[in-house]
């Protein structure tokens, strides 16, 4: 019998993944045991030959099994590493591994997938192959949204000392949240990326846009989205701006208890990126609410968002962020302005936000008085 070796690996290591594969291989073949595993997939050619290929998305083992009657299988262990493609997220990798488990066997003639899962902090290999949907279990955090405070605002056209306050705490919680840099130059990179191609990002949400829309028609989105591909061109070189963000800072993700403290729910997009993602996010939401009532920008929201802006401003000290924010603020008004996430919203308020966004593309960057664009 061979004896199972890992020349890759340093021989703690080598023994422990040894002892746990054979656990697993128990598992799901009862009565069968690892004989031989060794490392394959490595292109090893000459080094003068073109066509080796430099880098892949993981390392392969193939696996060999003796069941009980003498009868030998072979199998092939994948590993994910973590890199620039889309897979320095432990999610990322979780999600190639089950996409592959769910689609091999759509090819024909293709390697069939036997078993996808999740090796645990001991060590141990957990199959997933019979789950099907995920889920995630959080704390409950106290308090009413923020968007509440805009409707009452929206029906009082009044705002009042508590009001400018937390326009204040929410632009010294972003400033603080903001000064959290680190040198992972490629999450900026990602993240802009994110921002106009992602299914979530202006590329999704413009293809989730009726076609026959009279405000949004296909000759404007498509102008918009051709304007943000050039926008992620003009954000390279700005990689030191990458900062710890929300990545979904709006209203219906912001609390605020009894005693004025706020909280956040639902951060999103990996928590890295601009601090202009954030910062539009949730101050658009002051144009919008007064869009969708008449009147209360000037005796209300107005004033919120002027409130923190100079806030926000004053504590980040980062005047840059005007000459960032139109991608942000497109992505933003596409999603309020997109009848799939608000159907209520008045034709004239859509038409308003997409404006808006277009003059900022086009102008270069956005200053705090635009907004008034968008009323008149």
């Amino acid at each position: 019998m061979n004896e199972v070796s890992l020349p890759t690996e340093p021989d703690q290591r080598s023994k422990m993944f040894r002892d746990r594969l054979s656990d697993l291989i128990a598992s799901l073949f009862p009565g069968s045991r690892l004989v031989n595993l060794e490392r394959i997939g490595k292109d090893e050619v000459d080094a003068s030959e073109a066509t080796e290929k430099g880098t892949g998305y993981g390392l392969c083992f193939q696996v060999t099994v003796r069941d009980p009657n003498g009868a030998q299988r072979h199998l092939v262990f994948h590993t994910a590493d973590s890199n620039e493609f889309d897979h320095d997220r432990r999610s990322d990798r979780a999600r190639s591994m089950l996409l592959a488990f769910d689609t091999f066997s759509y090819i024909p003639q293709h390697a069939r997938a036997v078993d996808v899962g999740a090796v645990l902090s001991g060590g141990r290999m957990q199959s997933l192959c019979d789950s099907e949907e995920f889920y995630l279990l959080t704390e409950f955090s106290e308090g009413t949204l923020y968007a509440d405070d805009l409707r009452r605002i929206g029906s009082s056209c009044e705002i009042g000392t508590s009001d400018l306050a937390r326009a204040d705490e929410l632009a010294r919680y972003l400033a603080a949240l903001h000064r959290r840099k680190t040198s992972a130059a490629q999450a900026y990179v990602r993240s802009i990326r994110n921002l106009v191609g992602d299914g979530e990002g202006i590329f999704g949400i413009i293809d989730s846009y009726p076609t026959n829309d009279e405000i949004a028609t296909p000759n404007r989105l498509q102008k918009l989205e051709a304007s943000c591909s050039e926008w992620r061109w003009k954000l390279r070189g700005k990689e030191s701006r990458g900062t710890t963000t929300h990545g979904d800072f709006h209203p219906f993700n912001i609390l605020f208890d009894e005693a004025g403290r706020v909280s956040v729910l639902d951060a999103s997009r990996g928590c890295y990126g601009d601090p202009a993602d954030d910062v539009i996010c949730l101050a658009i939401n002051y144009i919008f609410f007064a869009l969708e009532h008449p009147g209360t920008w000037s005796t209300g929201f107005g004033r919120l968002w002027s409130r923190f802006w100079k806030r926000y401003l004053e504590a980040s000290d980062d005047s840059e962020i005007l000459e960032i924010v139109p991608p942000f603020l497109a992505w933003r008004t596409l999603v309020l302005a997109n009848p799939k996430w608000y159907p209520a919203t008045h034709p004239k308020a859509r038409d308003a936000l997409l404006r808006l966004a277009e003059g900022a593309l086009e102008k270069g960057r956005f200053d705090p008085e635009d907004a008034e664009a968008a009323f008149r």
